[in-house]
């Protein structure tokens, strides 16, 4: 028997599966992270198709439209344009917004910067510095401008029993036509300080300290590095958040809304609180789209000969 099984030929041994393509499953692998991507993807853009772009077109479309909820819209060309052009508040509004543009980069883009520069150069505390300099962004906005509406309050305000406690003149804040935007313009400067402040905090820390040591070699002074070293070197982030201030000034609201509604005297009035006076004071939603997309347009054009201006430097 043992004979006989030794006679036997040997099992064949089972196949090998074909080789794989060394690129197969990579391939796969790779298809597969772009679909979860796209997935991924997908949802911010329905997000903003339907948050951002539709009210966006949709508020163009209304501009051209007599328009009021519950009523069938009506077609009625450029009268909601011609309207507002002819609207006594409506030269104020451009006239108070560019100000406060202005006097916000004067003060919001120069006083962040000189503060980063402070905090660059401390060796003790600076986490403590940071806290405290960022601590007004953590403050609701709305809670942020009733706190300056009492601070600025010109009988009980802190801001005139303080001018009286040092003996000195008060003033009517926010109360007054001639001080009531720069009023606002220190507000605003005070609220959003902190995020500029650690922008420009995080740009100055990635500079090598190299340029500054071969600068001081040079026998450069303070100014002469910050002028020479620390401008070039965050000159980017300076125009980057340039733009987004300029953007984000123009369309200022929630200061006048809160503190000083507009007054006195339509001083204070800005494009963003006359469109929400057109919509939801005078029930003219048209209008309030005529104006919305006249700033869109503006900030758009600005926008794009900004950047354009700024990268034809940059490529020279």
């Amino acid at each position: 028997m043992t004979k006989t099984a030794e006679r036997l030929p040997a099992a064949a041994a089972p196949l090998a599966p074909p080789p794989t393509p060394a690129g197969g499953g990579r391939g796969r692998r790779a298809l597969a992270d772009q679909v979860r991507a796209y997935g991924f993807l997908l949802g911010g853009l329905v997000c903003f198709a339907l948050f951002s772009w539709y009210p966006a077109i949709r508020a163009v479309v209304i501009a051209f439209q007599r328009y009021t909820p519950g009523s069938t819209p009506e077609w009625v060309g450029t009268a909601n344009f011609r309207r507002v052009l002819h609207d006594p508040e409506f030269g104020a509004a451009w006239r108070n917004t560019l100000t406060f543009t202005v006097l916000a980069l004067l003060l919001g883009f120069a006083v962040p910067f000189v503060l980063a520069l402070v905090l660059n150069e401390l060796r003790h505390a600076k986490a403590f510095f940071r806290v405290v300099v960022y601590l007004p962004v953590m403050i609701p906005p709305v809670v942020s401008a009733l706190l300056w509406k009492w601070f600025y309050d010109p009988g009980a305000g802190l801001a005139n029993e303080t001018l009286r406690a040092l003996h000195l003149p008060t003033s009517n804040w926010s109360n007054g036509t001639d001080t009531a935007l720069i009023s606002l313009v220190i507000v605003a400067t005070w609220a959003n300080l902190g995020g500029t402040v650690l922008i420009y905090l995080a740009a100055l820390q990635s500079i090598p300290g190299e340029l500054y040591e071969a600068a001081e070699l040079d026998g450069a002074g303070l100014l002469q590095r910050i002028r020479h070293v620390t401008i070039p070197q965050t000159r980017f982030v300076i125009l980057m958040l340039m733009l987004l201030q300029i953007i984000a000034t123009m369309q200022v609201f929630t200061e006048p809304f809160v503190i000083t509604g507009g007054g006195p005297e339509s001083a204070t009035v800005t494009v963003l609180y006359l469109i929400y006076k057109y919509a939801f004071l005078y029930n003219d939603f048209g209008g309030a789209c005529a104006l919305s997309v006249m700033l869109l347009v503006l900030l758009g054009a600005f926008s794009a000969l900004y950047l354009r201006l700024t990268r034809s430097e940059g490529d020279a």
